[in-house]
């Protein structure tokens, strides 16, 4: 039986074929991705805007005479931001509509679930998630997948960063049972004790209770000065609402994903006044940002500035078609593939949009600077953005500075 979610995935699959075919100028071959976002579920606040990008930049390409030849096509799933649907729709897109990339996978479990789905298919992959795991030689062992996004130990890194500039001196962690959550606390403690400090009290907790009283009795018995959280929306309101009622004064050190303007819309301004946000940021300064983040508004009626991952999104399909386009035409996946880092990292000539890079790749090597990051990969195929620090003041979340690392 086929549940309403999956009708709407559908329905959304078959809008965006649409949309593509009719934005192409070739009637060759095609390259196939599958866009496998977070529509429904606990990512939702994100999937839309990162499917969205991904047929905004799949136009773009194609409006651009295509890559290597082929006009890109893009057929769309929700994956619910849940391991079990993610397989469902993954399988779908891979086995059943043969995509050749699978891209804007936003969380950790849906990733680690769909990986070896894409790799017994040799498709790229390409991710937002954070968990360690996702690109260790023992999952990546084909080297097919690629992360737009920090690692938990990045952001780990950010916190500590944090914690020294704010001059907190006992932190506490809490982390939900999910790679990323852990992922992310695991690298805070490891940062944090390189600088010489200790964390106070370590607590995981099981997601989706109707309470987390108990393990917030535990955590602040230790009577830490901040506490490190990884967690998902749900999760942190709860949280936040039932630490307010404690009347406790600590602060908390909370990533983007889980402290946006819906938090503070469902605990009120008082709840979260003080709340300190730390997040990964785009590449602001650079014109692919300036093309990105026209084609967010336009799309979204907003700016391109509230969905960090659909600026990922964006870059992973300019990326992808800047490698089909070095490979050359009809070449296959792992050509593909190995065209990847060559376009994305130095020495090259900078480029900014798939058109300008195509054209460069007539007279030599490129290098993309990109929507979400200069898109340089590392050994382990993840890329660095810088992160900022936010502070939740009057109902509203304003930057206070930048971090890198």
């Amino acid at each position: 039986m086929i549940n309403r979610r999956r009708a709407i995935a559908a329905l959304a699959s078959a809008t965006l074929l649409s949309s593509v075919r009719s934005g192409g100028a070739q009637t060759g071959a095609t390259f196939r991705i599958g866009a496998l976002n977070p529509i429904t579920g606990a990512g939702a606040a994100y999937g839309t805007g990162m499917q969205k990008m991904i047929l905004a930049a799949a136009e773009e390409v194609n409006a651009a005479g295509g890559a290597g030849g082929r006009r890109i096509e893009v057929l769309a799933e929700d994956d619910q931001s849940q391991p079990q649907a993610g397989v469902l729709a993954a399988k779908k897109l891979v086995e059943i509509n043969k995509v050749q990339a699978l891209v804007g996978v936003w969380s950790s479990g849906v990733a680690l679930a769909t990986i070896p789905i894409a790799n017994d298919a040799n498709a790229i992959f390409m991710a937002t998630s954070g968990a360690p795991e996702l690109t260790s030689p023992h999952v990546n062992a084909k080297k097919l997948v690629y992360r737009f996004n920090t690692t938990g130990d990045g952001f780990g890194k950010a916190f500590a960063e944090v914690c020294t500039k704010e001059g907190f001196k006992r932190p506490a962690t809490m982390a939900f049972n999910n790679a990323s959550a852990i992922g992310i606390v695991e690298g805070f403690r490891k940062a944090w004790v390189a600088k010489g400090g200790k964390v106070v009290e370590a607590v995981v907790y099981e997601p989706s209770q109707p309470s987390y009283r108990s393990e917030l009795q535990r955590v602040l018995s230790a009577k830490p000065d901040v506490i490190v959280l990884g967690s998902y929306l749900a999760d942190t309101t709860i949280i936040v609402r039932e630490w307010f009622q404690t009347g406790d004064a600590q602060k908390w050190l909370i990533p983007g994903h889980a402290a946006n303007a819906d938090l503070i819309k469902a605990v009120g301004p008082n709840a979260s006044e003080g709340l300190l946000v730390v997040n990964s940021i785009s590449n602001e300064a650079s014109t692919a940002y300036s093309r990105y983040d026209a084609a967010y508004r336009k799309a979204m009626r907003e700016s391109g500035a509230v969905n960090i991952y659909a600026a990922m999104a964006w870059d992973m399909v300019i990326v992808l078609a800047l490698a089909i386009e070095a490979a050359g035409p009809n070449a296959e996946v792992y050509d593909v593939n190995a065209k990847i880092k060559e376009i994305a990292n130095p020495p090259g000539k900078q480029v900014s949009s798939f058109s300008e890079g195509k054209e460069a790749l007539r007279t030599g090597k490129i290098n993309y600077d990109g929507a979400s990051s200069t898109v340089d990969f590392n050994d382990s195929s993840d890329v660095m953005p810088d992160f900022d620090l936010a502070i939740v003041e009057h109902g509203k979340i304003n930057r206070k500075y930048i971090v890198k690392i």
